[in-house]
């Protein structure tokens, strides 16, 4: 195994025991997709034209996208408490790889995430959703949101990195709510203001939450003018490869150079 594989596993087992030892987190960040699937699925679903069942479908893979993206916001607040602490600054001290601890944090977010999956999925599957498409689709679904969520927290770890105290991270993490409602996870964009519906379009989540309804078989929001949403499976992954290609190397870079 090649030293920063070593390394990075060793980071991994670290966040992995820091989860651990804070259950509240990890309990929260686990049923709050839950809570607002109920939620949203009900109370939205009865609000709009579509039927309740018709929306919940429409709703599920949008959540799904959602709570991925708030990889941004966990990535942030660990990488800062961490820096902020003089957690990194120790790390820093030993002879390590110095992609280890950034490729550590998301990987053991990913595994989290993964997991978290599993019983919103089951919940999804009692409140009506259904995979309509075939199991190899919804495996890639899966797999096309694990890598997106792999982005967002490289995003995240890099930005933490550069915040100058843990409640700075808080208060520009929680602002990141705002970016699934500029997408289509959670209506459709075909009746936003034209200016608006193009915002929303060009939001990577758009072009996350329009190919998992392809790949599950949901019914699909309107198709949408810009080239992520109009093909979504590649936009898709040009986002997630441009998110980790400029947002991976700035975090290793960062880490290494120790500013703040």
């Amino acid at each position: 195994m090649s030293a920063w594989a070593y390394d990075g596993t060793a980071m991994l087992g670290r966040q992995l025991r820091r989860l651990r030892n804070n259950p509240g987190l990890v309990v929260l960040t686990q049923t709050m997709p839950v809570t607002m699937l109920l939620f949203f699925g009900y109370v939205f679903g009865s609000a709009l034209a579509m039927p309740g069942r018709e929306y919940r479908s429409l709703l599920v893979p949008g959540l799904l996208v959602a709570t991925a993206a708030n990889g941004i916001m966990t990535g942030m607040f660990q990488a800062a408490q961490d820096t902020h602490r003089g957690v990194t600054d120790r790390f820093r001290t030993l002879p390590m790889s110095r992609a280890a601890v950034p490729l550590g944090q998301a990987v053991a977010d990913l595994v989290v995430t993964a997991a978290g999956t599993v019983p919103f999925l089951l919940v999804g599957l009692a409140v009506g959703w259904r995979i309509e498409g075939s199991v190899p689709d919804a495996v890639d679904a899966l797999a096309l949101l694990l890598l997106f969520r792999f982005a967002c927290t490289c995003a995240g770890i890099y930005l933490g990195l550069l915040t100058r105290s843990e409640e700075a991270a808080g208060q520009l993490g929680s602002a990141t709510f705002m970016l699934p409602l500029l997408s289509n996870a959670y209506i459709p964009t075909d009746n936003l203001p034209g200016w608006l519906r193009t915002l929303a379009e060009w939001n990577p989540i758009s072009a996350v939450t329009t190919a998992l309804r392809d790949l599950f078989g949901n019914a699909p929001a309107p198709g949408g003018a810009a080239w992520p949403v109009a093909h979504p499976i590649a936009g898709s992954l040009v986002w997630c490869a441009a998110l980790i290609a400029v947002f991976l190397p700035l975090a290793v870079r960062r880490y290494a150079r120790g500013e703040r």
